[in-house]
């Protein structure tokens, strides 16, 4: 039985869901984020991001959502007036027990939220049936903006490839934030496989769509 540790992470609440993997760049210029990240580089820790439940970004403290994911700094570079431009990447999903407002920013004592069967069966049989709906789907953008797309660059892990389709998908962000609280990988895998049948086949009428599909029959002309 895996054991629960809590500890004290700093939070930045983003009208961004965050997945373990993705790419996270950020430009800092309120004073509490860059006392924040300051001390994250310095101290070499991650911080949280969590998608915003209720207020902004910017300004009074938000209520962000329960479940969120950690992210690792990769690179600072310290522009004028003290700003900063951060270069992140996803960790690890956590789950917020207790929000603190002793700091300049928020933070939250908080426990590892980790999915534990990816090398589970129905993991793996729940990525075989996404990865072709995914390799669709990232063809046709790909084809939108005319760029490259190499298949067999998707990765054989099936947690990876689920992280990897939550990423790229086109989707609301509760959408997204749903997908990051899926308790198991094949319940993501089979979430993103009913989600992707529906997206694609939008996605692919949207991109097929001539001018003469939005001439309205009560139009002037």
């Amino acid at each position: 039985m895996n054991t629960v540790i809590a500890y004290e992470l700093p939070l930045f609440p983003l009208n961004t869901v965050l997945f373990p993997g993705m790419p996270l760049p950020l430009h800092i210029f309120e004073p509490r984020y860059k006392t924040m990240i300051n001390e994250c580089a310095r101290e070499q820790k991650p911080f949280g991001v969590a998608l915003i439940r209720n207020g902004a970004e910017v300004g009074a403290a938000a209520e962000p959502h329960d479940i969120g994911t950690t992210a690792r700094i990769t690179s600072v570079q310290r522009i004028a007036e003290g700003r900063l431009n951060v270069e992140s990447i996803g960790q690890d999903r956590f789950r917020i027990i207790e929000l603190i407002h002793d700091k300049p920013y928020l933070s939250a004592i908080v426990e590892n939220y980790p999915m534990n069967d990816n090398d589970s069966i129905n993991a793996g049989l729940a990525a075989n049936r996404v990865r072709p709906l995914v390799t669709r789907y990232m063809t046709m953008l790909a084809k939108a903006a005319n760029t490259p797309f190499d298949h067999h660059r998707l990765p054989n892990d099936p947690l990876a490839l689920a992280y990897l389709a939550a990423i790229v998908v086109q989707v609301p962000l509760m959408v997204k934030q749903n997908l990051l609280c899926m308790p198991s990988a094949a319940l993501l895998l089979q979430e993103e496989h009913t989600l992707y049948r529906s997206e694609t086949a939008l996605l692919n009428a949207m991109l097929t769509r001539t001018p003469a599909d939005d001439t309205s029959p009560f139009s002037p002309n």
